[in-house]
């Protein structure tokens, strides 16, 4: 797992934003970062983590993101 980026707020919202470019990966998207890993995931997670995904986006619904909160 990759070391959560400062605006990231939780590991919840790490992961479902990984999730979701992984889904645009998958869907032909062009990978924003280069990896050694292949898996779509991998990818995912490292554009996250390297802050190349807009973290302002209304890809994560608000309830998600009060759902990671209790949590943790």
């Amino acid at each position: 797992m990759y070391k959560l980026p400062e605006e990231v707020e939780n590991k919840y919202r790490f992961v479902t934003l990984a999730s979701k470019r992984a889904e645009q990966l998958q869907g032909g998207a062009l990978p924003r970062v280069e990896t050694p890993g292949r898996k779509l995931i991998v990818v995912a997670q490292a554009e996250v983590a390297e802050g190349k995904i807009d973290l302002r986006s209304d890809e994560v619904d608000e309830q998600d993101v009060e759902a990671g909160d209790e949590e943790e």
